[in-house]
């Protein structure tokens, strides 16, 4: 697994990865943070879905969109985690394994996957990441943004 900070530079230094994953969350608008920097990237694309009321961030939604050339990356998958303020270890890691499913069944092999904010610390995360999602992927084909603090844990 490879951990990275998140940021347009991050987005922009992205090769070789099949597909990005980011979790959005029902109550974190505008976007911040990745989902924020990718919705940049993408001039307002997960905006635009977002305020249409196609896809809410409702926990259990999934969403593929093309990137339209935003971003090297082609396919971006979003998923709905519901609220940040009921997000426990438990509930990301089910979102974690249901999406490492949902990706392999598109065919991912490597993906750039963005945690959703949520209320748990870093070395929660960092273990639910690693037990949930990780072993889905083969060793090193899994990027992870992620502030300096959960960086160091992954």
């Amino acid at each position: 697994m490879i951990a990275v900070e998140p940021s347009l530079d991050s987005i922009d230094a992205l090769s070789g990865v099949d597909a990005l994953c980011v979790f959005l969350t029902d109550d974190d608008r505008p976007l911040q943070g990745m989902a924020g920097y990718l919705d940049w990237r993408m001039c307002g694309a997960l905006s635009r879905v977002l305020l249409g009321g196609f896809f809410k961030g409702d926990r259990g939604e999934q969403l593929l969109m093309p990137t339209s050339g935003g971003i090297s990356t082609v396919k971006l998958f979003a998923v709905g985690a519901g609220s940040s303020k009921s997000l426990d270890a438990s509930t990301l890691g089910l979102l974690l394994e249901s999406s490492a499913l949902m990706l392999k069944r598109a065919g991912v092999g490597s993906v750039a996957l963005s945690l959703p904010k949520c209320g748990l610390d870093d070395a929660s995360r960092a273990e639910v990441v690693k037990k949930r999602f990780a072993p889905s992927f083969a060793p090193g084909v899994t990027t992870v943004f992620a502030e300096k603090s959960l960086r160091a844990l992954l």
